[in-house]
């Protein structure tokens, strides 16, 4: 799942791809690189300004409507109503990061073809939650994802439309992100397709003592642990060397044949 923001404040690309134009050249170099989905934000989960409804929708329905036929496209959001109209442009999957904190998000979502992602975080989108604390994070993540598929369930929405994210780094410290990671095979226990959303985040660059833009290898480190524990999706700035290190590890667990073989043939 590559990441193109319509955004100047993420966290990452600080804006790189908030112009129409550079979002939609992102589309094609991500598609053109291997992706199969394409996540598309208009509004940062972090906090900072108001973005409306309607500003959100401007920014995000070029993109479905540009990338819809090259590959799956997912649309980041937590409002409802946004929701609403990316499915009707044709997005297939919600990701929704605050996982249902509004319920009609699962009546959105019930009677469509569409896919949703349910997220762990303890704070609303745009809002501060500093210091955050758990008894036993994964239990915790556990406990938190498993009580919003069966809200999404009682509201319609299909067992094969779930997706789950543990939320790496949201409302989370580096030392809750590693553990999470570390037992991530407990979350995958849950039953439903897993999405890591692991890419350049600060418990990465705090491991490492990294800045922003030199996490590539710990990002792809991250990657394959996630695969290795259960992770399905992985959600990611770099997608050609993304691509390559799930192909390589596919490959090693037999999953996936060789693009070719001569060496010793």
């Amino acid at each position: 799942m590559a990441i193109v923001n319509r955004t100047p404040d993420s966290f990452h690309d600080r804006g790189s791809t908030f112009a129409l134009e550079k979002a939609l050249a992102a589309v094609d170099a991500a598609a053109a690189a291997g992706a199969d989905w394409i996540d598309v934000g208009g509004v940062p989960f972090a906090p900072g300004p108001e973005v409306s409804a309607a500003e959100e929708l401007e920014r995000v329905l070029p993109v479905v409507e540009a990338a819809k036929s090259r590959c799956v496209v997912s649309v980041d959001t937590f409002r409802p109503e946004v929701a609403a109209e990316v499915i009707k442009a044709g997005a297939g999957v919600v990701n929704d990061t605050s996982g249902l904190r509004d319920p009609a998000m699962a009546d959105v979502v019930a009677g469509t073809d569409a896919q949703l992602v349910l997220c762990h975080s303890l704070a609303a989108p745009r809002t501060l939650w500093p210091s955050p604390r758990y008894d036993d994070v994964t239990a915790d993540v556990q406990k938190f994802l498993r009580d919003r598929v069966a809200l999404a369930l009682d509201r319609g929405v299909r067992p094969d439309q779930i997706i789950i994210d543990p939320g790496h780094d949201l409302n989370k410290n580096t030392l809750h992100t590693l553990e999470l990671t570390r037992r991530l095979d407990e979350i995958a226990a849950i039953g439903y397709p897993l999405l890591a959303a692991v890419s350049n985040k600060d418990f990465i660059g705090e491991t490492l003592d990294a800045p922003q833009r030199e996490r590539l290898a710990g990002t792809l480190a991250a990657v394959v642990f996630c695969v290795l524990r259960g992770a399905r999706i992985v959600r990611v700035h770099d997608v050609r060397a993304t691509v390559d290190a799930v192909r390589m590890t596919e490959a090693m667990l037999g999953w996936r044949e060789p693009a070719y073989t001569r060496h010793n043939i």
